[in-house]
């Protein structure tokens, strides 16, 4: 590396403006690793949506005892990672999203609008909109990830043709992928650690590294650097998903929930595909 790789960190959206020229082309080019803006919801919100869930029986209470089969992992929203294969089922599951969140914020700012209204600002000129295929079907706007006790994601990347093949969806067009994150609530622990980005693009040649699991071996090797993103609830985090990056554990009986997105990006294209 030739100096410090660090991220664009900021309280407000303008400020982030100003800090760098246009911060999302910064961050497909890899010259940042993340758009860090702190605060963009009152962590009382994110702490009332939490409440709700649990009231909606759509996680688990933390407070109760988890059953032997637990998943580590609770999606509201649609994953197009996990449903993709079948498009019928996927766009269907992808309605029944958008239907649960005209009603689930009720009575708080919508945290989904918060994300696509800075994603805007961030954008210019750019329209950012719900991802949807030429008939017009829509993609989940938004998904909210909640991670118990042990769940981790090793070093990876995401992206819907570099890792999920999935050339049948009008979102392969994009070339880069980004996401973004709004912390809800950390783990139980005292750890904010959300990811861990590696300055690292996916390769044909860093690819066996990911699939051994033998990355950081590699990465130490060659001298890659990384940055640690680390949030308190109501943080909001945007990077390139098309770098390596990884999660921490959670560790505590209090789930890690996250609401986020995946971001369709091409300098020389008028949209911006926003999807789960």
């Amino acid at each position: 590396m030739t100096g410090p790789w660090r991220p664009v960190e900021a309280d407000d959206v303008e400020v982030a403006l100003i800090t760098g020229r246009d911060p999302l082309r910064r961050l497909v080019e890899a010259d940042i690793p993340a758009i860090i803006l702190r605060g963009a919801c009152p962590a009382a919100d994110c702490a009332g949506l939490v409440s709700r869930f649990i009231e909606r029986g759509l996680m688990r209470d933390p407070r109760q005892p988890a059953p032997p089969d637990a998943p580590l992992r609770i999606d509201i929203g649609t994953s197009l990672g996990n449903l993709g294969h079948d498009q019928p089922a996927f766009f269907a599951h992808a309605r029944e999203s958008r239907e649960l969140f005209t009603t689930l914020f009720d009575g708080f700012p919508d945290p989904v609008d918060l994300l696509y209204g800075v994603l805007r600002r961030l954008a210019g000129d750019k329209q950012v909109v719900t991802a949807r295929e030429p008939d017009g079907r829509l993609y989940g706007p938004a998904i909210f990830r909640i991670h118990y006790d042990s769940q981790f994601y090793a070093p990876h990347i995401d992206h819907v043709v570099l890792r999920e093949k999935r050339f049948n969806y009008a979102v392969s067009r994009y070339p880069v992928q980004l996401a973004g994150v709004l912390c809800l609530q950390n783990a139980a622990s005292s750890a904010t650690t959300q990811a861990i980005l590696h300055h690292c693009p996916w390769s044909e040649e860093v690819q066996p590294h990911l699939a051994a699991n033998t990355y950081h071996e590699y990465a130490r090797g060659l001298g890659l650097g990384h940055c640690q993103v680390d949030l308190e609830p109501g943080d909001l985090y945007f990077f390139n998903t098309g770098l390596v990056h990884e999660v921490p554990p959670v560790v505590g009986d209090s789930p890690r929930i996250v609401l986020a997105v995946f971001i369709g990006y091409d300098p020389g294209h008028p949209e911006v595909f926003v999807w789960s």
